[in-house]
């Protein structure tokens, strides 16, 4: 049975984040597992530090899966790590870096191995859309080659900075049957045994071929992911 899946659109770890307390209480323990990957190049102890400091408040620890490189995702000991892990959290930043890092690696097989063995699964902001199989290119809305895990469901994080055209643009190039999720900041869509559910400060919309759909009637996570 798979774990719960949140994800996330943006300004991780803020005021109005409160669901970050429930996939804590959702796993089961007060060790989150963090992944500064797609921060590689943007000052990851930073990243690290704000995780560390905002978990702390909420009573659980940050312990840092050091994956910044190709080779980092090619290691043995850490693919354990991830696959004994309760909550692995992918922070935002390079989605493009994200996904050459992780893509076909033992790290990543592990996370998703963790998450269908009932660990709780959280992607922000970048990371989100690259869990896809069809990726949001960020910078114009079309589309690009994901990691793959959600094959019948994409994502546009910090969907409330996004403009009018390029959100049409992304929703009419879509394949069809496949949901186009855009997710606003500190606002998380969160997938598990009871469904989709939005929570944090902003909202969610949801669209397929071209027709708006509610984001707490869609399909169960199980038949928009890879087998």
């Amino acid at each position: 049975m798979t774990g719960t899946m949140a994800l996330i659109g943006g300004a991780e770890w803020s005021e109005g984040c409160t669901f970050d307390a429930d996939l804590v209480a959702a796993s089961g323990s007060d060790v989150v597992t963090l992944l500064p990957t797609a921060a590689a190049y943007q000052q990851p102890r930073k990243v690290v530090a704000r995780a560390e400091a905002w978990f702390a408040a909420l009573g659980a620890r940050v312990e840092v899966l050091p994956v910044l490189r190709r080779a980092d995702a090619l290691n043995s000991e850490t693919a354990q790590r991830a696959a004994d892990a309760s909550l692995l959290y992918l922070c935002g930043g390079s989605p493009m870096h994200l996904r050459s890092v992780l893509k076909d690696s033992p790290v990543w097989d592990a996370i998703v191995a963790a998450w269908r063995g009932g660990a709780v699964l959280a992607a922000a902001t970048e990371a989100t859309t690259v869990l896809s199989t069809h990726m949001v290119d960020l910078r114009g809305g079309a589309f690009t080659v994901g990691l793959g895990l959600l094959d019948a469901v994409t994502v546009i994080p910090r969907y409330d900075r996004w403009s009018e055209d390029t959100w049409h643009r992304t929703a009419g190039l879509a394949p069809r049957g496949m949901v186009v999720l855009g997710i606003d900041e500190r606002t998380a869509v969160v997938a598990g045994e009871d469904g989709w559910q939005v929570s944090g400060v902003g909202s969610a919309v949801a669209y397929r071929d071209g027709q708006r759909v509610d984001v707490g009637e869609l399909p169960a996570l199980g038949s928009l992911t890879t087998r």
